[in-house]
C-alpha cells in the first residue's frame, strides 16, 4: 500500500466504474477518454495495495477488495453530494439544492404539483427527486428529505407522521365491461389479477387482507407499482392501488370497499442537523402540509 493518500477523483471513477461496468462506459458517464478513467484505477490500485477488477472477455469483474470499497466509495459520493448542496444554499433566503427522496408511486404520481408549488414561491430553490422503493439513508446524507411509507427507526432525524394512505383494488370499467364484475373476494381467481414478481413486507400484508391472493395467479407481474398502476388503466385487469390516484379517473372503479382496504402509513422525515436549514425547512414543511392535504386531513 502507497503512503500517498489517493485523490477523490479516483474513488469517483471507481465507483462509476462498478455501477457502469465497464472503462468505456464509466468515460463516457464521467466525461473523460477511456485511458484516463483506466490510469485513475492503476493508480487506486496502487494506492491501496491490491486489485480492484479482473480483466476478462465478459468485461469487468470486481475483486472482493472492490466490494468492500464500495460502500465507503458510496458513502464519499454522498458526502461530496451533500456538501454541493449545502454550499449551494449560501447567499442567505431560501436558496440552493434540496434533495428528496419517495417511492416511485408518491414521486410520479403525488409530489410533482407540491413541488412545483414549492418553486413557484421560492425561485431560487432546485429541487433534486430521487425515486425509489428502496429507503435512502438520510444519516448518509444520500438525501435531504425522504418521504417514507415505513416507520422511520434511526434516531437522529426529524418525522412527522402523515397519516395512512388507503390502498384499495381497482379495474377499468373497460375490464369490467369485458369479463364481468365479481361481486364477491372468491370470485377473484377467476379473474384476470396484477400483482408483484417478488415477495416483499407490502406483499405479505395484501396478502393477510386478502387471504385468496395465496389462490391467485396474476396475469401481470411487475414490483413496479407505477407499471401496475399502468396495466390497471390499461384495462388488464383487477389490481391494487391508492384510492385517492383512482379517484382521480372516472374510468377507474373501486371493488370491495367494504372489504379490503390496506392502510399505506407516510412519514416526512429530514436529519435534524437541517431544521435550521432554510432550503430543507421550506420543503419539508411544504411536504407536510401537501401530503396531509392529500390524504384528506
Amino acid at each position: 500500500m502507497s503512503d500517498t493518500e489517493p485523490s477523490w477523483d479516483f474513488y469517483r471513477t471507481f465507483l462509476t466504474v462498478m455501477q457502469e461496468g465497464s472503462l468505456s462506459a464509466a468515460a463516457r458517464e464521467l466525461g473523460l477518454t477511456q485511458p484516463t478513467i483506466g490510469r485513475h484505477i492503476d493508480a487506486l490500485e496502487t494506492s491501496i495495495g491490491f486489485q480492484l477488477f479482473i480483466r476478462s472477455t465478459q468485461g469487468l469483474i470486481p475483486t472482493e477488495a472492490a466490494l468492500e470499497l464500495r460502500p465507503h466509495a458510496e458513502q464519499l459520493a454522498a458526502k461530496a453530494a451533500a456538501l454541493l448542496r449545502a454550499a449551494s444554499g449560501q447567499g442567505g433566503g431560501v436558496r440552493g439544492t434540496v434533495r428528496v427522496s419517495a417511492s416511485e408511486m408518491i414521486g410520479v404520481e403525488v409530489l410533482p404539483p407540491m413541488l412545483a408549488a414549492l418553486k413557484d414561491e421560492h425561485p431560487n430553490l432546485i429541487i433534486e427527486l430521487s425515486l425509489s422503493d428502496s429507503v435512502e439513508d438520510l444519516l448518509r446524507q444520500e438525501a435531504d428529505i425522504a418521504v417514507r411509507n415505513i416507520t422511520p427507526t434511526q434516531d437522529a432525524l426529524i418525522v412527522r407522521r402523515i397519516g395512512n394512505i388507503p390502498i384499495g383494488l381497482h379495474a377499468h370499467r373497460r375490464y369490467l365491461d369485458k369479463h364481468g364484475t365479481p361481486e364477491k373476494l372468491e370470485e377473484l381467481p377467476l379473474h384476470r389479477t396484477i400483482g408483484y414478481d417478488r415477495e416483499s413486507a407490502y406483499v405479505r400484508a395484501l396478502r393477510r387482507s386478502v387471504p385468496l391472493m395465496d389462490l391467485m395467479q396474476p396475469s401481470f407481474r411487475a414490483d413496479s407499482n407505477l407499471a401496475q398502476i399502468a396495466a390497471i388503466r390499461a384495462g388488464f385487469g383487477i389490481g391494487a392501488c391508492q384510492v385517492k390516484l383512482a379517484k382521480r379517473d372516472p374510468d377507474l372503479v373501486r371493488l370491495f370497499e367494504a372489504e379490503f382496504e390496506l392502510p399505506l402509513e407516510t412519514f416526512v422525515v429530514m436529519h435534524e442537523n437541517l431544521k435550521t436549514t432554510p432550503r430543507c425547512r421550506v420543503t419539508f414543511d411544504a411536504l407536510v402540509d401537501g401530503l396531509l392535504a392529500y390524504i384528506g386531513r
